[in-house]
């Protein structure tokens, strides 16, 4: 894509959704960065069933280590992968309690230290809480990315990378939430729903879906 097609892509995006946000519900910092930790490898629909009655709960990293794993593994149990990303929620609280006050250190370098974060988790804690403009390439992002000609790369460090150089300022601070949402939504990983695409003709994918399957509407997306 050119500089004016990146452009273009992003206040279409913007156009449509003007203020974008994540779909985890969380009610402060810390209960950002457990849901986060969570949501690798589940989605945020399950993510938030499971903690609408952890949340209630817990709202500081004390209160996760007085709640102990076992109680938290009650709360998680639906998620994937729920004993081992317990273990990491409750070590991360002790570590937070420990090394930083039970607060949430506000530095990508600092936020890695911590069990069951990588450089996306932060990224997104960082974006969503503090307000930066970071690049959390999860697996819709990657997608949109390399399919549409926005950032291609073979890594998520290499997207990320292209998108930091590419997205133009008005959209960096959202640029994160809208391609997350049109790939979770249209520009699916099986089918992409291009036929109600609103950047289809900046999109470099050559085997374009154009029109939906028979009895779908062409304004309705699939499930």
């Amino acid at each position: 894509m050119t500089r004016d097609q990146i452009f273009e892509f992003f206040r279409r995006l913007a156009e449509d959704n003007p203020s974008p946000e994540t779909e985890l519900l969380f009610g402060n910092a810390y209960q950002l960065l457990v849901a986060v930790t969570l949501s690798a490898q589940a989605t945020d629909v399950g993510v938030n069933k499971a903690t609408r009655a952890l949340f209630a709960k817990v709202e500081t990293p004390q209160q996760m280590i007085d709640l102990g794993e076992e109680g938290l593994r009650e709360h998680i149990k639906t998620i994937g992968l729920f004993n081992s990303k317990a273990k990491n929620v409750m070590e991360m609280a002790r570590l937070l309690v420990a090394n930083f006050g039970g607060e949430v250190p506000a530095t990508r370098e600092e936020l890695v230290t911590l069990p069951g974060v990588g450089r996306k988790t932060a990224n997104v804690v960082l974006n969503c809480w503090f307000g930066e403009e970071t690049f959390a390439v999860d697996t819709h992002i990657f997608r949109v990315g390399n399919r549409t000609g926005l950032a291609k790369g073979k890594t998520p460090e290499q997207v990320e990378a292209k998108l930091e150089k590419r997205v133009p300022a008005p959209f960096r601070l959202g640029a994160h939430h809208w391609l997350i949402l049109h790939g979770r939504y249209i520009c699916k990983a099986r089918t992409p729903e291009c036929w109600r695409c609103p950047v289809v003709d900046l999109c470099s994918f050559r085997q374009k879906v154009l029109s939906p399957p028979a009895g779908q509407n062409r304004n309705q997306g699939s499930a």
